[in-house]
């Protein structure tokens, strides 16, 4: 029986995410290297995932592209993304900048968009490395400490019970704010889950008493 000696034709590695915000173009590769487009070709981006570049990568990418692109994503990275929609884009870039996170962030996927807002939370630049480092020196409660959260057991339970990890921007400083209310900890650790209705009610009502 004559054998197929022919070379077995390699899975294309090819799936990138690209898209365009005010004439300029970005991109993100199948290495999570994220590019962005000048006059003189792409070059190596350090982004803030907090922009409204992430707002428009939101409104560009389709859900099949995205599909395709999560096929080359490892395992646990693509549970945590698959878990986002508005908010995918931003939680990509902790995913490639911060990727010792991954393990923290899929126990509690609502605390990755805090993390992914850290230069609004904080008032800084983007900060990675300074991120990893302190994650990598003090695991979870430091990096909550270091987004200003209350550092604690409660906290993270709280987070674990949000339901809907994809936390709207405009929420994220009113709900930090609202836990650090004696009375709201309690009841939301409480509360058998989280959605973000119930969890806007309950943390405008903290802040509003």
């Amino acid at each position: 029986m004559k054998m197929n000696t022919a070379p077995k034709k390699l899975l294309s590695r090819s799936v990138e995410l690209v898209w365009s915000h005010y004439g300029e173009r970005y991109r993100v590769d199948n290495d999570l290297n994220f590019y962005r487009e000048s006059d003189e070709g792409w070059r190596t981006w350090q982004p803030d995932p907090a922009s409204a570049v992430f707002s428009s990568a939101a409104d560009a990418i389709s859900e099949t592209r995205w599909l395709a692109f999560l096929e080359f994503v490892p395992t646990a990275e693509r549970r945590l993304l698959e878990q986002f929609d508005v908010g995918r884009a931003s939680v990509l870039a902790v995913v490639a900048f911060c990727p010792g996170l991954v393990a923290d962030l899929l126990a509690a996927p609502a605390l990755a968009p805090f993390v992914a807002e850290h230069t609004r939370l904080r008032g800084t630049e983007p900060r990675w490395e300074e991120i990893a480092a302190v994650h990598n020196r003090g695991g979870v409660y430091a990096l909550l400490e270091w987004l200003g959260l209350p550092a604690s057991r409660q906290t993270l339970t709280i987070l674990q019970k949000i339901t809907e990890p994809d936390l709207g921007r405009r929420l994220l400083e009113p709900i930090r704010a609202a836990l650090w209310e004696p009375e709201t900890i309690w009841l939301l650790q409480h509360v058998p889950s989280l959605t973000e209705h119930a969890l806007t009610h309950h943390c405008q009502a903290a802040l509003a008493a």
